[in-house]
């Protein structure tokens, strides 16, 4: 069996191709965590089990990043992908065998030390929870509970790594509906007691793990116990991790600064910590999308340029990549500040989730949306360095991002709250952004900007244009005489004219990238679906 295929998965519209089956994937996830958030937001509010499930869930689901989604995007995907294309199938699954037995052990030992550690961490994480005895006391246990999660995740993220490398993209990006559709259906049957979130967070995990299991086995894999682990790939994977786990480490301090910050109720006021989750929820939508996809499809890319000291292939990929993601994230971020109180409210507004929780998360959501065009052009920067084989760069730049938060959230938490902290996490995102465009200009030699610069300013005043026509949207009242679908209808209306709205005007101004999408959905149809 040959695991390389005929056609090619890393021109430009392969990578349209694949990111298009994992943005479909990505939003039918989406749609389902919105179903869940809406779900914890009715029965929990912004109080304390919504805060406990915030801390308690966030905990092992950041720390996968380094052994799990963050390390396949950064090491497994490049070193197993150059090995692909230089060994025979034989050696390939080899390797896949002698890491993921060295990856097990390593989650064994990171699960159990964290369940053991967990009145620690909660205590590290969220120290404003101390002045609440429950609260801390719920954070915990729901924490020891849920720690488990990590191997689960992790294996089905290494998982996910393989079938990438290997062209295949639509089961592992189905996979994190199983998560949600789980947590939503244990959340509703035991109503609102913590244990049900436990449960579809446990059995989500595993069923994100075992959809994919069948589809790798038919790719060719075997388990085999390895007798030799001293493998020379294995160890530039581990190798490659250790500055991997630095910068992850920082990023993940990186995301636990809003979490410490939002748990100081004295500063920030009760709930800040579902606050700020519901929130960033809302911005994960157009990042998990659209920037998580196109890195992830632009990964075997990248990696496969690399390999081969393609440089000019590498910009010409990556600008490629940069204005797409300027295309999606400049009218997120318009309709986001545009629309935010109406969205919350349409989506979150009801049972423990008052009038007050709209309007603080509203405000939360503006600021936060601001740097949402450097959230995604950081991953594909990141995606390409890592396909360089550099993790050294992105752990200093992760440094340098941590070290911007602190202080920025230092400085805006007192006169803003809780809207300071999304307004840092948005600056600091946007320097960081800067930061890695000047690195990898110096390393390829270049990022083709006069391509990008034409497009930039078209796509802004499209953006604006349709920020108008949102804003204006937003006073049409339309009525049904139901109360849900009145709700439905005040989100949609405007969401649905900004749309065709953008559209219209990136059709009159010439984007780019109007015309290259209705060239892919042309084509996509005599492509097929591939495999």
């Amino acid at each position: 069996m040959s695991i390389n295929k005929s056609k090619n998965p890393h021109s430009h519209r392969g990578i349209a191709r694949s990111a298009g089956i994992i943005s479909l994937a990505t939003f039918c996830s989406r749609i389902l965590g919105f179903a869940r958030d809406i779900v914890i937001a009715r029965l929990f509010g912004v109080y304390v089990y919504a805060q406990a499930f915030v801390i308690a869930f966030k905990i092992p689901n950041l720390l996968r990043d380094f052994v799990g989604e963050g390390a396949t995007n950064a090491v497994f995907v490049p070193v197993f992908t150059e090995y692909k294309v230089k060994h025979s199938p034989k050696e390939f699954w080899e390797l896949a065998n002698v890491v993921l037995v060295i990856l097990s052990a390593v989650l064994f030992i990171i699960t159990l030390s964290g369940i053991i550690f967990s009145p620690l961490i909660v205590r590290l994480i969220a120290p404003g929870f101390i002045a609440s005895a429950d609260k801390l006391e719920a954070t915990i246990r729901l924490n020891q509970i849920i720690f488990p999660y990590i191997i689960l995740i992790s294996l089905a993220a290494f998982t996910m790594g393989l079938l990438n490398t290997l062209g295949h993209f639509s089961v592992p990006a189905f996979a994190p509906c199983l998560l949600n559709i789980s947590i939503i259906v244990f959340a509703l049957i035991w109503g609102e007691g913590i244990k049900g979130l436990a449960a579809g967070v446990l059995i989500g995990g595993f069923l994100q793990l075992a959809i994919q299991v069948p589809v790798l086995y038919r790719k060719g894999f075997r388990l085999k116990f390895p007798r030799n682990f001293r493998h020379p790939a294995a160890k530039t994977i581990f190798r490659l991790m250790l500055p991997r786990a630095a910068s992850s480490s920082i990023y993940q301090l990186n995301n636990f600064v809003d979490s410490i910050f939002g748990s100081l109720a004295f500063i920030v006021g009760e709930g800040g910590v579902a606050v700020l989750y519901f929130a960033y929820r809302l911005i994960l939508f157009p990042v998990g999308i659209f920037s998580s996809a196109l890195s992830q499809a632009i990964l075997p890319a990248f990696s496969h340029q690399a390999a081969e000291n393609d440089h000019i292939g590498l910009r010409r990929t990556l600008s490629f990549g940069l204005r797409a993601n300027f295309f999606v994230m400049l009218p997120a971020t318009v309709g986001f500040m545009v629309l935010s109180r109406v969205i919350v409210s349409g989506l979150f507004e009801g049972g423990k989730f008052d009038s007050h929780s709209v309007e603080i998360t509203s405000r939360v959501l503006l600021f936060y949306s601001i740097g949402l065009f450097a959230y995604g052009g950081v991953k594909l920067f990141n995606s390409c360095l890592f396909a360089l084989k550099d993790t050294f760069t992105p752990a200093k730049i992760s440094f340098l991002s941590l070290s911007l938060s602190v202080t920025f959230n230092s400085i805006l938490v007192f006169p803003m709250k809780l809207s300071g902290l999304a307004l840092a996490n948005s600056i600091s995102g946007i320097i960081t952004f800067i930061v890695l465009a000047v690195i990898l200009k110096k390393k390829l030699g270049g990022l083709e900007l006069k391509s990008m610069r034409g497009s930039f300013l078209k796509i802004c005043l499209a953006s604006f244009g349709m920020g108008l026509v949102c804003f204006l949207a937003l006073g049409w009242n339309i009525s049904s005489g139901y109360h849900i679908i009145d709700r439905i209808l005040k989100v949609a209306v405007p969401i649905t004219a900004g749309l065709i709205s953008y559209a219209a005007f990136c059709f009159i101004l010439k984007v780019e990238q109007i015309g290259e999408l209705l060239r892919w959905l042309k084509n996509r149809q005599t492509m097929g679906t591939p495999r």
